[in-house]
């Protein structure tokens, strides 16, 4: 072709692309977003790191549903997130099942082994929790929750879900990005325990960006649960190397600790908002703190206000206020003490707690309602499946890296969810055997009509307004999934006080008018890691059609099950 006919060939293509720009909807081209949603017929994972979801992704392809590809991605993120999760912490779940079109919570959290009381810690010279350390080690309820969910729901076998996060820690696998960064900030945690630095500092140094880690203790672990079962780990070998790690530095779990142990399937509970359902698991988890904003927020404009404004952004922080100071002081283990759960959660409560907003300035002391008078690490995943099976999973060590704390040959950290016991003897999260703690990791759903989201956003006591946030985009402001994660979020990590932080994306001028009402603004990057990271699936079950989104702020992906041949 001559030059002039390879100059008219370029006009015509670009006039061509103008065209379909100028066709397109212009507030699909005119963006805010960074990254589209994955858009499929087959099934969906969305995970903080890419190998994880892939795993899933891959169980999909062979047969699996979104339960197996759910327990799989977890288990790859033990191996490739270890300061997030693992096999020596948490997990929470909430199921849709197509078939029979019903929600199924699943509470794997553990308990406080039978000698961990208030009184062995004061005889220790303890006057408060210990946030790190054997005495802060509580049973960890994973490995029992992954064969909970295989075991009702799942189409694999339990060993087919763990054999990616096998093959992970025997083969190794690249450091990404944030993870190399996590790593590095736990040093000096990981140094306290000679096990854990051994495991978890080659060569005396936390892994870089790139380089392969492995770890062969924790895929002998992995190894043990794939042959033999939730019995390997809570009455076989590696159970008994928990117990006698945990002896050896004066800690109180016994066998007994954890053969007694099993995890609980509960009913979610939930609220109404603007026509749409909004489900969270019940206490002990803090999830109810999400649903009381939504009820504080529903008396408000949201809407009208837009997104990132100012009147938006206060009522929100001021829900967050009113709603964590009720959690805080009423969630406990249900099975030690009332919550009253269907109090809070009223509709009336909701309007005598919201008329304590005031629209024009912040309020720095909440108090705790009486509802009876009315009669930071973490690691969120979700998946959908092509027959519309969900699950929204989130798994803890709760601080990076949890306690610290290795027991030799095990690989892989124990969690220190302990620390969020009171030793407040007229509170109802005070320290008891057998007890599990007040609990900050929470998985999410929300549905309306023939469309239903599986979310969640993570750390730590970030999760609850970031659920009421991620809510509000969907619902209020029209955001696809993939939208409504990226947008700018606030996040108060106190409980009292004028104090709240935001992400630099939230307008200048309408943190300058926050800012005259009162808010003390520590301003954040662009996609701070303080306000979470969250993923979401959406099922469209008139079309058939599913939605994935992966949050910016994590080093993840929502990947879609590949075809296999």
């Amino acid at each position: 072709m001559s030059q002039s006919g390879k100059f008219f060939s370029s006009i015509i293509l670009l006039m061509s692309f103008h065209s379909l720009v100028s066709a397109a909807d212009a507030a699909t081209l005119d963006r805010v977003q960074g990254r589209s949603m994955i858009v499929t017929r087959g099934g969906i994972v969305a995970a903080e790191q890419p190998l994880a979801a892939q795993a899933g992704a891959t169980l999909l392809a062979q047969g699996g549903n979104a339960i197996d590809a759910a327990v799989a991605a977890n288990a790859a993120m033990s191996v490739v997130a270890p300061m997030m999760c693992g096999m020596g912490g948490d997990l929470f779940a909430i199921i849709y099942d197509a078939k029979t079109h019903k929600l199924y919570g699943l509470n794997a959290s553990g308990w406080a082994p039978a000698g961990l009381t208030p009184q062995f810690l004061q005889a220790h010279g303890m006057k408060s929790m210990p946030q790190s350390g054997i005495q802060a080690v509580t049973v960890p309820g994973a490995v029992a929750g992954w064969d909970a969910l295989v075991k009702r729901f799942g189409r694999k076998k339990l060993s087919a879900a763990l054999a990616p996060a096998i093959h992970y820690a025997q083969n190794g696998f690249p450091v990404t990005e944030l993870m190399a960064g996590y790593w590095a900030g736990s040093t000096g945690l990981l140094k306290r325990n000679p096990e854990a630095a051994r495991v978890y500092l080659p060569d005396g140094q936390p892994p870089r960006l790139g380089e392969i880690y492995k770890n062969p203790d924790l895929a002998w672990s992995l190894g043990q649960v794939a042959d033999h079962g939730r019995k390997a780990f809570y009455e076989g070998k590696v159970g008994e190397r928990l117990v006698a790690g945990s002896t050896s530095l004066g800690g109180t779990m016994t066998l007994d600790d954890l053969k007694q142990y099993s995890p609980e399937w509960v009913e979610p509970i939930s609220t109404t908002y603007r026509g749409w359902t909004v489900y969270e698991i019940p206490p002990n988890g803090q999830g109810i703190a999400a649903l009381t904003m939504l009820n504080l927020m529903e008396h408000f404009p949201m809407a009208d206000f837009g997104p990132s404004s100012t009147k938006a952004l206060h009522v929100m922080i001021e829900a967050k206020k009113l709603a964590y100071a009720d959690m805080l002081r009423h969630v406990a283990d249900p099975r030690f003490s009332k919550v009253p759960v269907a109090e809070i959660l009223s509709k009336s409560y909701g309007t005598r707690r919201a008329e304590l907003i005031d629209l024009e300035k912040a309020n720095c002391h909440v108090e705790a309602g009486r509802p009876l008078e009315i009669g930071n690490e973490t690691t969120y995943l979700c998946a959908v499946d092509k027959d519309g099976n969900m699950v929204s999973l989130i798994q803890s060590n709760y601080a990076g890296f949890g306690s610290g704390v290795v027991a030799p040959g095990t690989g892989f950290v124990l969690q220190n969810r302990g620390g969020l016991f009171s030793l407040d003897p007229d509170h109802p999260n005070i320290l008891a055997g057998h007890k599990r703690p007040l609990h900050t990791i929470i998985p999410g759903f929300m549905e309306h009509g023939e469309v239903r989201v599986a979310f969640g956003i993570m750390g730590g006591f970030n999760q609850s307004q970031a659920h009421a946030q991620f809510v509000a985009n969907v619902v209020d402001h029209h955001m696809n999934i993939q939208s409504a994660l990226e947008a700018p979020r606030f996040t108060k990590l106190t409980f009292d006080g004028c104090d709240v932080e935001m992400e630099n994306r939230v307008p200048a001028k309408v943190r300058e008018e926050l800012e005259g009402m009162g808010h003390q603004i520590k301003l954040l990057g662009a996609f701070a890691q303080s306000t979470g990271g969250g993923q979401a699936v959406l099922r469209n079950f008139e079309t058939g059609v599913n939605f994935g989104a992966s949050d910016p702020r994590k080093d993840g992906a929502a990947i879609p099950e590949p075809l296999l041949r």
